[in-house]
Formats: C-alpha cells, sequence, structure tokens
C-alpha cells in the first residue's frame, strides 16, 4: 500500500512535465538522431513499468530487466544456453549426488559496501525455500539445506540425487543482501521500493513510474567496469511508438522482441541493428489426452498430421523461426538436441487414414488461445484451414488472457494453442510439463515409462549421463504427440548502430539486456 500511495503521488507530481511523444513537435527529432552516441547514457525503451522490485518474486519483463542489473544470478548463459560464471566462479556435485557446491568471486560488493557472501545466497535460498514462493521454490525440491562453507564457498544439500538443481539454481535465483532483507517479516511481501542496496554493473537511482527508471553505473562491479555511465529506460505506450523513438534517436535500444513484420520493415533501416535472439521456448499446440477420442495415440497424430508448419513459419512468423522437428528438444540448446528428430508431414490424407483407423468419423473440437497473442492469433486460423483438408473441424476459441489462462489451469479445452518462454533445462522442464501430476502438465500426460526416462535424466549429474534417457523421452512424446510443436521462434532486438559490444543471450528475458550484455555496451568506434 505505501508503495502504491508514493508511485501514486510521484505520478501526479509528473502529469504537468511528462515527455512529449516520441515524434512529435516537442520531442529532439531528427536532429538527435544526428548526434553521435556517447558513453554518458544508454537510453531502453519499454512498454511497461516495473510492478515489483523484489527481484525474488518480479513478475514482468521489465521488473527482470531492471533488477537483474542489480541482483547477481549465480550463472549467466552463453549463446548456446549453457552456463557460464557470473557470482559463481565454478559449481560441481558430489559423487553420490547429495552434495553440490558453489564457490564464489570474493570482489563483487553491495552499493552500502559489503562484500556479497556466501551467507546472501544462503539467505536468498532459504527464504524461498521457507516461503514456497516464485519460480524458484518449484526448482529446488530437492534442496535440504544451504550452509555457508566460508565467505566464498556454499554447500547445497539434497534429499536425493538431482542434476538439475545447480543449473536450477545458479541462473533463476536473483542473490539479495541478507543484512537488508532479513529485517522483513516476510521476505516475499518486502516490497524493495526504496533505498536500494543491489550488486551488479548498475545501481537504481530514480524512479518516475510511467515515464523512466534511471540507472547509475557501479564502477567497482567486480566483473568490470561497465563503458556507460548511466542506463535508462523509457516507458512507452507500444512498439510501434517505440520504434519511431529509435528511428529519432530518443531512444538506443528497444527491449521489447520485434513483431515479425516490424523486424521485416527494419531491416534495410541502415541506422538500425537487428539483433537475432533464440528463443529457449518454443509454439505448440496441446492435445487433452483425458478427452475422447484424444485419448488416443491415432487421432492425436492424425491431427499432428494436419498441421502445415511450413507455411505457419513462413507466412505466420515472416521466416523468423525454426522447425523443431517436432521435439521438445530445441536447437537453441544444440548440446540436447537429438539428430534422429524429423517433423511430422503435412499430410492430410494420412490424417485421413489414421482417423479411419481409430474409427472417428466427423472430429470436431474447439481450440483455446490468447487472442492478445499477436503471432498465435495470425497461425490460428491457418492450424484450422489446415485441418479441415483432413477432414476435421477446428472451431477457435480467441480468449481474453485472464479466461485463457484459467481454462488452461482447469485443463478445460479440447486443443491449447499457446507457447512456452523459458525451457533451459530440458530434464527440469519436461518433468513440469510431462511427468504424471506435472505442474503445467496441460495435456494431462500420465505415462509411466516417460516418468522412468525423466527421473533417470533428473537423478544423473552431467549432460552427458542425462542426454540417452532425456533423447528417448523426447522422442516418446514425439511419438505419442503429448506435444505437437510448431516452431522455435527467431527474436529480433533492435538496436541504434551507433552502439556495438552488446552479448546476446537466448530468450528474450536476457537477449541484450542481459547484466553484462549493458555493461560491455559501448558506442561504436569509441
Amino acid at each position: 500500500m505505501r508503495r502504491a500511495i508514493a508511485f501514486a503521488a510521484l505520478a501526479a507530481a509528473l502529469a504537468a512535465c511528462a515527455p512529449s511523444v516520441p515524434g512529435s513537435s516537442g520531442s529532439s527529432g531528427s536532429s538527435s538522431s544526428q548526434a553521435p552516441a556517447s558513453a554518458d547514457r544508454l537510453t531502453i525503451g519499454t512498454t511497461a513499468d516495473v510492478v515489483n522490485f523484489n527481484p525474488l518474486v518480479g513478475n514482468s519483463r521489465t521488473d527482470s530487466w531492471v533488477t537483474n542489473l542489480m541482483y547477481p544470478h549465480l550463472t549467466q548463459m552463453d549463446a548456446t544456453g549453457k552456463r557460464v560464471p557470473y557470482l559463481a566462479t565454478e559449481w560441481s556435485y558430489s559423487e553420490d549426488g547429495k552434495t553440490a557446491t558453489a564457490k564464489l568471486r570474493d570482489d563483487m560488493k553491495w552499493s552500502d559496501g559489503k562484500p556479497v557472501t556466501a551467507d546472501d545466497v544462503v539467505f536468498s535460498v532459504s527464504a524461498v525455500q521457507k516461503e514456497k514462493f516464485g519460480v524458484v521454490a518449484g526448482l529446488i525440491t530437492a534442496l535440504d539445506k544451504a550452509e555457508a562453507v566460508s565467505p566464498t564457498e556454499v554447500r547445497f544439500n539434497l534429499t536425493r540425487p538431482d542434476g538439475t538443481f545447480l543449473d536450477n539454481v545458479g541462473f533463476w535465483l536473483p542473490i539479495v543482501p541478507k543484512h537488508v532483507f532479513e529485517k522483513a517479516p516476510s521476505v516475499q511481501k518486502f516490497a524493495n521500493d526504496a533505498n536500494w542496496v543491489s550488486a551488479g554493473p548498475f545501481k537504481l537511482t530514480k524512479v518516475e513510474r510511467g515515464q523512466r527508471y534511471i540507472m547509475e553505473r557501479v564502477d567497482d562491479f567486480g566483473p568490470g567496469t561497465p563503458a556507460v555511465k548511466e542506463v535508462v529506460f523509457r516507458v512507452f505506450p507500444d512498439v510501434n511508438t517505440e520504434v519511431l523513438a529509435l528511428r529519432n534517436g530518443e531512444i538506443d535500444v528497444i527491449g521489447n522482441v520485434l513483431p515479425p513484420a516490424t523486424a521485416t520493415d527494419l531491416k534495410n533501416d541502415t541506422s538500425v541493428k537487428l539483433q537475432e535472439i533464440p528463443s529457449l521456448g518454443w509454439a505448440h499446440l496441446q492435445y487433452n489426452t483425458k478427452r475422447k477420442p484424444m485419448d488416443d495415440v491415432r487421432v492425436r497424430q492424425a491431427l499432428a498430421h494436419a498441421v502445415d508448419y511450413e507455411a505457419i513459419r513462413n507466412i505466420a512468423l515472416k521466416g523468423f523461426a525454426k522447425s523443431s522437428n517436432s521435439s521438445v528438444l530445441t536447437p537453441s540448446l544444440p548440446q540436447w538436441t537429438d539428430p534422429a528428430a524429423k517433423e511430422y508431414a503435412f499430410d492430410p490424407e494420412q490424417s485421413k487414414k489414421l482417423l479411419t483407423e481409430a474409427g472417428v468419423a466427423n472430429l470436431s473440437l474447439n481450440m483455446i488461445y490468447d487472442q492478445a497473442d499477436p503471432n498465435i492469433a495470425r497461425w490460428a486460423p491457418m492450424v484450422r484451414d489446415s485441418a479441415k483438408k483432413a477432414g476435421i473441424t477446428i472451431k477457435l476459441q480467441g480468449l481474453e488472457r485472464n479466461t485463457y489462462l484459467d481454462k488452461t489451469a482447469k485443463r478445460d479445452f479440447d486443443i491449447y494453442a499457446g507457447s512456452w518462454a523459458v525451457m533451459d533445462n530440458p530434464p527440469a522442464n519436461l518433468g513440469l510439463a510431462f511427468k504424471s501430476g506435472g505442474f503445467i502438465n496441460y495435456a494431462q500426460v500420465s505415462d509411466p515409462k516417460l516418468d522412468d526416462l525423466i527421473d533417470k535424466a533428473q537423478q544423473s549429474l552431467t549432460v552427458e549421463d542425462a542426454k540417452a534417457p532425456i533423447q528417448e523421452a523426447a522422442r516418446l512424446i514425439s511419438d505419442q504427440v503429448y506435444d505437437n510443436v510448431l516452431y522455435v521462434e527467431t527474436f529480433n532486438v533492435a538496436h541504434s548502430a551507433k552502439w556495438t559490444g552488446f552479448q546476446p543471450m537466448p530468450s528474450e528475458l536476457l537477449s541484450i539486456l542481459n547484466p553484462l550484455s549493458l555493461a560491455s555496451a559501448k558506442p561504436a568506434g569509441s
């Protein structure tokens, strides 16, 4: 409540001096676009305010972009999704897999001068474990207890071998200052909306809700002093307005992923650079296996053969998408990909044959999707139209997002059309999505053989050991059409050609706005 009142007062005070709309007579216009880039400031456009400054419970992209610059994680990713050091310098498991260890940098400090230590890591993971909130809570179920062995070493005692644990906790858990957050009766309910104590490459110094978030460089940031003195996130009403602001020179980066049509329009603009970012998720159709006749694998295979995948990728996505060969092991994570995977062919006659074998005629199904998702809204009618060629009737139900999410949670659908945003760790992710009773097992899959394969992969302590069972699990998911993967999107992020040095990472959550990228960004030619 205190935060809401403060923001409301701030918004009222700022109303009279709000900046002009990009491109209007009051904006900087073309004169700004002619000025050379300066290391004094990098301005990033976003279409949403920060909802929560507590990084452990942040729930929007802008939340993540801002707080990731303030609070370190144990690891980051490289372009292939492989974990790379950040706060942690190395990590490993004991021989029996019941103990995991992370060693930390000794040169990172909180903005109040106190060192970042193992105590902060232990506090952060223990708070999530105790209060059971956020994404991390569902990914650390094997954790018994975390303890600080020394200021630079953390030991995680596990109740069972779990080769997904270090990847999960390393990537997903923000590390917060114990000496600040422990004063709150509940870490989950701590607003953290003023007097920030942080330890990233930039620190938040000013918030103008609905307008901008100003962050200043940390000169003694352990991994290296950023080239840019100040990062500013500016709030715009939509992506189109951001594009105009980029072309006018009012911003340097569009944080939001560009819609495919917009990316196509910007391709030949020499003042703009497009950075392609692989998605860590995938777009898909899931069939409710607890509803007849979709409990019959032949019906699900008939539905898979009734989709024109290439048309969806080339027309709806303008070519900014890759085939995943009908596999949940996508090309974004090459260390896991199965080279034997093969995409279902668009073959209406094969669909008809399979339906006949299953004794199904006049198949009519409802398909739910989020009507506000521009990509899915474009390809949903294509799924309907290609299915007609196989004699299948699909009735589209484009829903308001909350209704869509509610129906999904209740498994109240025949066909679910959607996408996963970040599926970064196959053994862990497939457990959530396809194991019996899995939290996001929307298709209601219940397959003991699949459960065993996923368990075996999760208990493996290396990618090499987990690869065989997880590839077998993925083949089973494809053969049984527990998930019909349509494509992996290629995201486009736009920035001014006057800037260089960005370090792209997969997913729109990281893209070129990850902390190591913005710490290395600099004016071109500098």
